[in-house]
């Protein structure tokens, strides 16, 4: 892919910067730069999403195809992979106004097919295109502590490092255009898992009488050591659900995820399982909320609720 990019690229100097999807973690995303002094042009679906970036010295853009005339480089991070598409390959998309040069950036969670046919649509044109899907939720985005999956040309990437820094701490370049969104569905399995298990510690040590917090101070600095029982476990202890990553677009990932292993010839039973217990929690109405919400499907299975 991009065979003329085989030696060093450079970005523009001054760099003109573009970002489409202002939602729970591309409003914080954004304004880092925004802070780093860069000149932003913004577009998003709901323009008042995008009200405080315009206050903090954003430019609006009426379309994607006018995000990418005023930019040299465009970061987007939407919500489904139609949206993904739509940005891209729409009427008034990115790519019908790309130039030779151009760098796009795809920090949503999409299928790593999408990721290849944008990459290979903007070279015909000399551009660029990279995916890199994050992890981290809002906490992350907010605290610029992402950690963010990297696909695409590797003198693409190096040169998009400094960017990548306002944004996350940890950026590793994973291979060739795709390879990020397949790291970031191994990251959606591992979170799967690990969330059915806080969820159902929870409900048995309340059931078990222990004191909740205590309980949870022991098991953090052991071998269960990881990102949910720091994080969402004491949200869902305060009974707050409020997103820092939709269940409804969680169910996205676990559908690409399960879609993606039957190409690849292998079954995923442990996903499978939360899949349809994350369904169950939809159907009752809790798309909107936290992936953390993950517990109230738990607690009316055992006809229970956990309070501290």
């Amino acid at each position: 892919m991009n065979t003329q990019s085989s030696g060093s690229f450079e970005l523009p100097s001054p760099l003109r910067i573009g970002w489409i999807g202002t939602g729970v973690m591309g409003s914080s995303m954004c304004a880092h730069l925004l802070t780093q002094g860069y000149d932003l042009t913004v577009f998003t679906r709901s323009r008042e999403k995008a009200e405080s970036l315009l206050d903090q010295g954003a430019h609006w853009a009426d379309s994607p195809g006018e995000v990418a005339s005023h930019s040299d480089i465009v970061f987007t991070i939407v919500g489904f992979p139609n949206d993904v598409q739509e940005v891209y390959f729409g009427k008034d998309g990115l790519l019908a106004e790309a130039k030779a040069k151009h760098v796009f950036v795809d920090m949503t969670t999409s299928r790593p097919t999408l990721a290849r046919e944008i990459a290979e649509s903007a070279e015909v044109k000399g551009a660029y295109s990279i995916d890199a899907p994050v992890s981290g939720g809002d906490i992350g985005a907010k605290n610029a502590t992402l950690s963010i999956m990297v696909g695409g040309d590797g003198p693409i990437v190096d040169a998009l490092r400094p960017l990548l820094s306002v944004l996350g701490k940890s950026i590793v370049h994973q291979g060739g255009p795709g390879s990020g969104q397949h790291t970031k569905l191994c990251n959606q399995i591992t979170i799967a898992g690990t969330m059915i298990g806080v969820c159902e510690a929870l409900i048995y040590g309340y059931q078990a009488g222990l004191d909740l917090n205590t309980m949870l101070s022991s098991i953090q600095g052991g071998a269960a050591a990881c990102w949910t029982l720091d994080n969402l476990a004491p949200r869902m202890l305060n009974r707050n659900f409020d997103p820092g990553f939709y269940i409804d677009h969680f169910i996205k990932d676990m559908e690409m995820t399960l879609e993606e292993s039957k190409q690849l010839g292998i079954q995923l039973p442990g996903l499978s399982l939360v899949h349809q217990l994350y369904r169950a929690v939809q159907a009752h109405g809790h798309g909107h909320l936290g992936t953390h919400a993950l517990l109230l499907g738990l607690e009316h299975l055992s006809d229970l609720q956990v309070k501290t």
